[in-house]
């Protein structure tokens, strides 16, 4: 997209504290699930709400003599990923043990890629508003093992571990400290995942833990962000915290904003900030101290014996990339630039992979603002009332196209089509024979249209001189015209004969 338009940088959120302003600076580490049936190293299910421990094979237990053997497609989702993100795509990559205990790793390490990740540099553009952008720099994308979860509200005395989730495909995607505000690292967030759901290589649940972020917090006076860009020297930055497993655009901002005061109290108190990894606690509206931050040498990170270096070849990832669907920024910039929509309404319909093919459906061969009109301000505006999506939608692209039709050709009128989509959406059925059936055609009958005109003209004489003296008063007749003739009358025919008969 950025071939197609300028952007301009967002200015940087200012706080003010008590003595000085000061400035955020953000980066985070997104996890996301790959979309995958089966785990990074096991063919164990990744399906979600089974019961504990069902979906466990031996090498996820930890079972002594089990050896991991990689998932080739999990690999390709990782790949795609970066193709996704504009991405260097790393042909030799490696595995490295992740030593930690925890009661929810059986292995007593995870399996990650820390010293050879499998992607590269690459970035995202973050829309803010038309013509502002942030661009984040993606650092690297590597694929890790999750652990398992520990359950500790179903017992008094005891905490109960399920392992469904160990060994399921992760990919950390790693930011550089880009992002200067909590709404751009929420939008940031919401932009990775617009993505991986276009590329299908993640769902973006977050209320499932498929998409979760760790967001990497610092202050600093104004004019050291800059020259940290100048040198990259991280000096320039105040001292991160990172505040972990966040899986909500909401609390994502919460978090920051809280986390940045504290912080800054902290400074303009004369103290010093302390490196750490913080919790954030929803119903307090703060974060809290988990541990202290621990740094690549605290895991003893070795590489992974049971697992050669990855190794892949040129041509299956152009064979990937030659397979890759439009990205939601190019198809935003072709409903522009094709269809003649506004920013604001290709980025609505655009939002959701979902919503954008329903959208294209309905406009393919037609009207492309009209059926963006009918999309956004009907169908959405419908299913946000109803709390449905596109996929559970009562109408389906062929009968909202049908109606854009029957529009279209003057067989209804836009107040008829609303009757008509009320009709759909309640009891279904086929727009053309649902008009015909019930009468619904609108009145194009000149003469049939004149007689109701000259009749309400005829009954109000009062009003007639009016609108003789004010125009903009005709409009009361073509309501009552409209009226009369229960909504059928062609709206157009109407206005050109009541100003005609009334000599405007």
């Amino acid at each position: 997209m950025l071939d197609h338009l300028t952007y301009t940088a967002p200015e940087p959120k200012i706080i003010q504290g008590a003595k000085q302003d000061w400035e955020l600076v953000i980066g985070l580490e997104v996890h996301a699930q790959v979309a995958s049936n089966a785990k990074l190293f096991s063919g164990a299910s990744t399906g979600f709400g089974a019961e504990p421990n069902s979906h466990v094979a031996f090498v996820d237990a930890a079972m002594p003599g089990m050896l991991p053997v990689i998932n080739e497609f999990c690999v390709a989702q990782a790949v795609k990923t970066g193709l996704g993100l504009k991405a260097a795509i790393n042909l030799v990559s490696a595995f490295d043990r992740k030593n930690y205990f925890y009661p929810d790793l059986p292995q007593g390490y995870q399996i990650s890629q820390l010293y050879h990740p499998i992607v590269g540099e690459g970035e995202v553009i973050v829309d803010m508003a038309p013509g502002i952008a942030r661009r984040v720099r993606i650092e690297r994308i590597h694929l890790e093992q999750d652990a398992g979860k520990s359950i500790h509200d179903m017992d008094p005395n005891m905490s109960f571990v399920d392992l469904n989730r160990t060994g399921v495909a992760l990919m950390e995607i790693v930011s550089r400290p880009d992002i200067r505000g909590p709404e751009e690292a929420a939008a940031y967030v919401a932009k990775l995942r617009q993505i991986m759901r276009y590329l299908g290589t993640c769902d973006g649940n977050m209320q499932n833990g498929n998409l979760r972020a760790d967001v990497n917090v610092s202050v600093c006076a104004p004019g050291a962000y800059e020259r940290y860009q100048q040198t990259q020297d991280f000096s320039h930055l105040g001292t991160r915290c990172e505040i972990k497993n966040m899986n909500s655009l909401r609390f994502i901002q919460a978090a920051i904003e809280y986390e940045a005061r504290r912080q800054i109290a902290i400074l303009e108190d004369g103290g010093k900030v302390v490196q750490e990894t913080r919790l954030y606690d929803p119903d307090r509206g703060e974060t809290r101290s988990m541990r202290s931050k621990e740094e690549a040498h605290d895991y003893r990170y070795f590489p992974d014996p049971d697992l050669l270096p990855l190794e892949i070849e040129r041509a299956w990832v152009d064979e990937i990339a030659a397979a890759m669907p439009e990205l939601p920024d190019e198809k935003k910039a072709r409903f522009v630039a094709d269809l003649g929509l506004s920013e604001y309404d290709a980025g609505v319909l655009t939002a959701e992979v979902e919503n954008a093919d329903y959208f294209e459906a309905v406009a393919q061969g037609r009207d492309g603002k009209m059926a963006a009109n009918w999309v956004i301000n009907e169908l959405f505006g419908r299913l946000n009332k109803e709390g449905l999506t596109v996929e559970t939608a009562p109408i389906s692209a062929a009968q909202l196209g049908g109606v854009i039709d029957l529009i279209g050709s003057g067989a209804i009128s836009g107040k008829i089509a609303k009757d008509l989509f009320e009709i759909l959406w309640t009891e279904g059925g086929d727009p053309a024979e649902i008009v015909e059936s019930r009468g619904m055609k609108q009145v194009t009958d000149l003469g049939a249209i004149e007689a109701a005109v000259d009749q309400i003209i005829a009954a109000n004489p009062a009003q007639v001189e009016k609108a003789k003296a004010n125009p903009k008063l005709a409009g009361w007749f073509v309501g009552q015209v409209l009226k009369a003739t229960g909504g059928k009358a062609n709206p157009a025919a109407v206005n050109e004969l009541v100003a005609g008969k009334l000599g405007l």
